[in-house]
């Protein structure tokens, strides 16, 4: 596995992040954004789908609706939000574990995927150091995402 942790010194250093790893993104990425609540996750997510859209609009959190799909420049992307789920049984009814091959998939709160976490995965996890900044740490497996990644800080 390999690990890389960035300091994000503030809310817009976070988006900038987004904004930089966005167009280096393909169908059938999944990224797993870990953190407790206020920690970042859907601010990530936000500035991410927005900097992929010609013209960006509202992108609601999908903690009441579960799923956000949006259509952008490579096809679908899937902003997900797992909070509320009991059962991995749950994924599969919402189309996930299909978008996962198909889509840009943004996964909050994927400790509820379980056995059905994507191996080839990029995982964010985010940590609240200070009033407005953040810590993220980037863990990957699959080689595909090691020259996507170079650059970014």
């Amino acid at each position: 596995m390999t690990t890389r942790a960035l300091s994000l010194p503030s809310p817009d250093a976070t988006c900038a992040l987004a904004a930089t790893l966005a167009p280096r993104l393909r169908p059938g990425d999944v990224l797993l954004l870990i953190g407790g609540i206020g920690a970042g996750k859907t601010h990530f997510a936000r500035c991410l789908i927005q900097s992929l859209m010609h013209e960006p609009e509202d992108v609601p959190s999908p903690t009441f609706t579960l799923v956000q799909v949006y259509d952008v420049p490579t096809g679908e992307l899937w902003h997900t939000d797992l909070y509320r789920l009991s059962d991995p049984d749950q994924v599969v009814e919402l189309g996930l574990t299909e978008a996962f091959d198909e889509a840009i998939c943004l996964v909050e709160w994927p400790d509820r995927l379980e056995d059905l976490t994507p191996a080839a995965a990029l995982t964010l996890s985010f940590e609240v150091t200070g009033d407005e900044t953040r810590q993220v740490t980037l863990d990957w497996q699959d080689a595909r995402w090691d020259s996507r990644l170079e650059g970014l800080s």
